[in-house]
């Protein structure tokens, strides 16, 4: 289950050392402190600041307070903080801050009124009657998660009724008086506000906020789920007049020292559909047969200035989400669109990295700095592909200026894939679903993104780039957000050894793990039957990657340094690094004051981006599957062929070759009694001894395509 990291704000808060001082004051004490305790043991004349930060700490979960005002560290009470995660029976499960803990099952009447999300402490109960899994009960809710939530109404009578949400992990209907109703109807899907949350035997109460359109009507679906995540569809008016007054135009004065690159050849390589266009590359190559690479990142932090209010709704975002159907921008579309996308043919403002690289694909000098730009092509990558794979004679004298620069970049491309492989970097090669949909947002088709070679070079030549600037940054040493992919945990790494030794691979970790080991099993199994269950096992057993203030490494990657440096428009983090680059540029280095004051923000920036990227990615993946699910329903009774992707212990997901993904529920696999492998990820029948497992060919018969379960259920044909 997927850890939530806690969204923040940029409020101020107490001195970081203070709560350092103090929590260690707490593991090193026997028994819990009171204030008067913990005031003698840190010098302190008056315990007022050391309530303020207690009460931070406690609203965090750090510190547990007793019901006799004393306080102590949770694990040293046998108690664990963390995140509900629920279960649309009922019950749930918390995921323990604490990465080394287990999950704890909680049933629904020990969740003492706690719902999917919230944050709380647990009490461990010992185990299920399994035995298997530790179960728990809710000893106090620090925050609620839902406090506004998307759902349908449901009229139960003349003096109420209930919004069924569409989070069936919340667990519960919101009961809600007529009085309150704002006039809602049967089948209108609504935004529901809690006035009061849910007790052992009573189900919470709200108020309809919101009313925006009924069940099944165009586009309503897909606005259910913006609101269900909270975006942010519209700027506030004080952000847009700040966006208003910014230039249309690169003025005279915005060109003062910078590199006038104007007349250097570029390009831009994006989506057919794409708008807000961040980054330019050209090449050149050198008279001793290097390459002179230049990726040009438009320079957002000119325009969007710190603490101004396009920063702080910047910020609040976090990122563009990119919906099936829509963009939800993180810049008003004057800036992300207009003045800050590279258009071609346009001056734009941008930072300039200019890379030159060896036959092995070294970087042995390089160049940052700010400049103007004016882009030659807006290339898309599917005319790059045909330039280049077919030659197109259209496309290859449309662009005729361009297309030996096009073969240069995929020779480079190549080079910097190899030398990426080199040093151990992995290479996941899951092909991206998309929809297309109709101008009344029904889909249309649902096909496999693969991809190209323009794709690639866009690929790494973005890696370099953030490699770079990551290293450029660390020597410096000033504060910046890298990009980090922690290697996987003790515990999953035993797991995936468990499962590979039955193909005779094993991952030695003995003095730590290194991501060639994992590539070179890949590597292996490229042409075998069971690719897909080691690409597939193996993906489980990494981390997600995040933001951090501290070099961590990027496991996937294999460096120790790496950023986000090449989509400022679209992500802040990216934005934050382009400031503190101007920062250096600017003045060659930083005050003792400044840097202070971004070692404190740092972190808080990290945790609001991850937080954001999270919460944008699982409603783009909402977003797909609903309409995928959409698009099945023309398809029921239907046989397709298909491979099993994935195995539980409730049945088999099975996918076709367009992306679409079903379960066989093991309940339907009636032949026999199937028992599942964990260690394995296999169903094996009792009887039969038949056994399905990840990557197994399967004939399979469409029999539901429920949109408001978003939920694809197959069943197996006779003799598959």
């Amino acid at each position: 289950m997927r850890r939530k990291p806690k969204e923040r704000s940029l409020k101020k808060k107490s001195d970081q050392h203070g709560k350092d001082r103090l929590l260690s004051c707490l593991k090193a004490a026997h028994r819990p402190l009171n204030i008067q305790e913990l005031a003698e043991r840190l010098g302190a004349v008056d315990g007022t600041e050391i309530t303020a930060i207690l009460n931070e700490l406690e609203a965090d979960g750090e510190v547990v307070r007793t019901r006799k005002n004393r306080y102590g560290i949770p694990e040293k009470m046998n108690l664990f903080v963390g995140t509900i995660q629920g279960h649309p029976q009922g019950y749930a499960f918390l995921i323990p801050d604490d990465d080394r803990a287990d999950d704890i099952f909680i049933s629904k009447e020990n969740l003492r009124g706690a719902m999917h999300n919230d944050r709380v402490i647990v009490r461990p109960l010992g185990f299920s009657l399994r035995g298997r899994r530790a179960e728990g009960e809710v000893i106090r809710i620090l925050k609620r998660a839902n406090k506004r939530i998307v759902g349908t109404f449901e009229e139960a009578g003349r003096q109420f009724g209930f919004v069924v949400p569409d989070e069936k992990r919340i667990g519960w209907d919101i009961f809600v008086p007529r009085v309150k109703t704002k006039g809602a109807r049967t089948g209108d899907k609504v935004v529901v506000e809690i006035t009061s949350w849910p007790e052992a035997r009573r189900n919470p109460e709200g108020k309809i906020v919101e009313r925006f359109g009924s069940a099944g009507e165009p586009g309503v679906d897909i606005l259910s789920i913006v609101k269900k995540y909270g975006l942010y569809e519209e700027f506030p008016k004080r952000v847009l007049k700040e966006a208003e007054a910014i230039p249309r135009s690169v003025e005279p004065e915005d060109r003062e020292g910078r590199w006038d690159l104007r007349e250097l050849p570029m390009v831009t390589i994006d989506g057919e559909d794409a708008k807000d266009l961040d980054d330019a590359v050209s090449l050149t190559v050198l008279p001793n047969g290097n390459y002179r690479l230049g990726v040009h990142i438009a320079d957002v932090a000119y325009y969007v200035k710190e603490n101004s209010e396009l920063d702080k709704e910047a910020f609040r975002r976090g990122t563009s989400v990119y919906l099936v159907d829509r963009v939800i921008p993180m810049l008003p579309p004057v800036l992300s669109n207009g003045i800050c996308s590279l258009n071609a043919g346009e001056d734009r403002l941008a930072i300039s990295v200019f890379m030159e690289i060896n036959g092995e694909g070294n970087v042995i000098r390089y160049e940052i700095g700010p400049s103007v730009i004016r882009v030659d092509e807006r290339m898309t990558y599917n005319n790059v592909r045909r330039i280049l794979e077919e030659e197109d004679p259209q496309l290859c004298q449309r662009y005729a200026a361009f297309v030996e620069t096009f073969k240069d970049m995929r020779d480079l491309c190549q080079i910097l894939r190899e030398r990426r492989k080199r040093r151990g970097a992995l290479d996941f090669d899951f092909p991206e679903s998309k929809v297309t949909l109709d101008e009344q947002g029904r889909p249309v088709d649902v096909w496999l993104l693969e991809q190209s070679i323009a794709n690639q070079i866009i690929e790494e030549f973005m890696l370099l780039a953030n490699e770079t600037v990551a290293s450029h940054l660390y020597h410096l040493e000033v504060p910046f957000l890298y990009r980090v992919h922690e290697e996987p945990k003790a515990d999953k790494l035993a797991q995936l050894n468990e499962f590979l030794h039955g193909f005779g691979f094993h991952i030695p970790h003995a003095n730590g793990v290194h991501p060639r080991f994992f590539q070179d099993i890949l590597n292996q199994v490229e042409d075998r039957p069971e690719r897909l269950v080691v690409y597939t096992v193996m993906l489980r057993s990494m981390q997600h990657a995040r933001y951090d203030p501290r070099p961590l490494g990027h496991f996937g990657l294999a460096v120790q340094l790496y950023t986000h440096f090449t989509s400022p428009i679209r992500r802040y983090p990216d934005l934050i690094v382009h400031r503190v680059l101007w920062d250096v540029l600017a003045h060659r280095s930083i005050s003792q004051k400044r840097k202070a004051k971004l070692e404190s923000l740092m972190p808080v920036y990290a945790e609001q981006s991850s937080a954001r990227e999270l919460i944008a990615e699982e409603a783009e993946r909402e977003t797909v599957d609903l309409k995928k699910v959409e698009y099945m329903r023309q398809f029921l009774g239907e046989v397709f062929e298909g491979v099993v992707v994935s195995v539980t212990n409730f049945g088999m997901f099975v996918g076709l070759p367009n992306g679409v993904e079903g379960l066989v529920h093991v309940s339907t696999m009636t032949d026999d009694y199937y028992l599942f492998n964990e260690k394995n990820y296999t169903l094996t029948g009792e009887n039969t001894k038949k056994t399905y497992r990840i990557g197994d060919k399967v004939r399979v018969q469409l029999v539901k395509a429920s949109v408001e379960d978003r939920q694809i259920d197959f069943e197996l044909v006779a003799g598959a």
